[in-house]
């Protein structure tokens, strides 16, 4: 291998969007944090945690410290809020603003928590009578 060749170092970008906050922790395959960013740490006012805006900010902080890492290519794994129906509105930004920074994108997946039953419903075995 050249010098001008340069290693891929692969890492996993995990996307947590709810419809309050947008936090981007990525880490490397075995599982080792390198940077985590959330809307917090960005904006102040809480309304604009979970914009698009905030998001792209979000994702560029974080990427700034895995690229001085070496990582150049990205896993992306999106969670939504346990129960929702979709990730929140900053997910497409933050992964926009990855593949900007450089990163190569392999694959997207969605990794949210899916209820199946639940917890028991009260009212006995008979259920509510009325």
């Amino acid at each position: 291998m050249s010098s001008s060749e340069k290693k891929e170092i692969t890492g996993i970008a995990h996307i947590y969007t709810s419809f309050n906050n947008t936090i981007v922790h990525i880490t490397d395959l075995a599982g080792n944090s390198i940077s985590r960013t959330s809307g917090g740490m960005v904006t102040k006012q809480d309304r604009l945690k979970a914009n698009p805006t905030v998001a792209m900010f979000v994702a560029k902080k974080s990427a700034e410290v895995a690229r001085d890492a070496g990582i150049t290519s990205l896993y992306v794994r999106i969670k939504a809020q346990t129960g929702s129906t979709a990730p929140g509105p900053g997910a497409h930004a933050a992964i926009k603003s990855l593949q900007k920074e450089g990163f190569k994108i392999i694959s997207i997946i969605d990794v949210t928590c899916v209820p199946r039953g639940g917890p028991k419903k009260k009212g006995g075995k008979r259920g509510r009578r009325v």
